[in-house]
């Protein structure tokens, strides 16, 4: 479970821009602070998926997305790729837990592999050498023989591979509808109160 209420999370280039824009606002609504990485692929996905043209500049970025959720700026801060004095670079000062979402399999390659050729990359790492909570959320189909093998080797280490595989038991109306079930698998897996799904079991008939 996320510590301090300060959690890292990555944006990449998969598809599933909508999952990553919810879970931010998930979090800050949970009153968590949220340490930011947008790739540029995801950048472009963002603009496609969402109509969001998000900013390269981190500091534009920020305030960007602090108009997008109405935060405050103490909640939400943008990172460089490149910005290795940022907190998620080092185990003495990263947040206890990231999710990438949407991860891409090549984000999950160079995080199974210990690339940390980026701020992704090396903050996923220490996450994984600090033994805290790493979360990869996958949106692709189908998967070949290297992103399965790149799952499991991930899994071995203690991180937790969530594919954006939304459910329908519980009769989703609207693409929101799915978008909120698996976001709430992740709030459930991160131990934080969410308001998006009732657990298995507690809907009324």
């Amino acid at each position: 479970m996320p510590k301090n209420n300060v959690i890292s999370v990555a944006w990449t280039g998969a598809s599933g821009a909508p999952y990553g824009l919810k879970l931010v606002g998930q979090l800050l609504a949970a009153d968590y602070r949220v340490l930011l990485m947008v790739s540029a692929a995801a950048r472009v996905v963002l603009k496609a998926e969402h109509g969001l043209g998000l900013s390269a500049a981190p500091e534009k970025a920020t305030e960007q997305l602090l108009e997008h959720y109405n935060a405050q700026p103490e909640q939400l801060k943008v990172y460089g790729k490149d910005d290795w004095f940022s907190p998620v670079a080092s185990g003495s000062s990263a947040p206890k837990a990231m999710v990438v979402c949407p991860c891409s399999t090549g984000s999950l390659a160079a995080i199974a592999t210990g690339m940390s050729n980026n701020l992704i990359e090396r903050a996923a790492d220490v996450i994984l050498k600090e033994r805290g909570q790493l979360i990869l959320v996958p949106r692709e189909m189908p998967y070949n023989a290297i992103h399965l093998e790149h799952m499991l080797t991930l899994t071995k280490m203690g991180a937790t591979i969530m594919p954006a595989s939304p459910g329908f038991y519980h009769n989703p109306q609207t693409i929101d509808d799915i978008v909120d079930f698996v976001v709430a698998r992740i709030m459930d897996h991160l131990g934080i109160k969410q308001q998006l799904m009732q657990p298995w079991g507690y809907n009324p008939k």
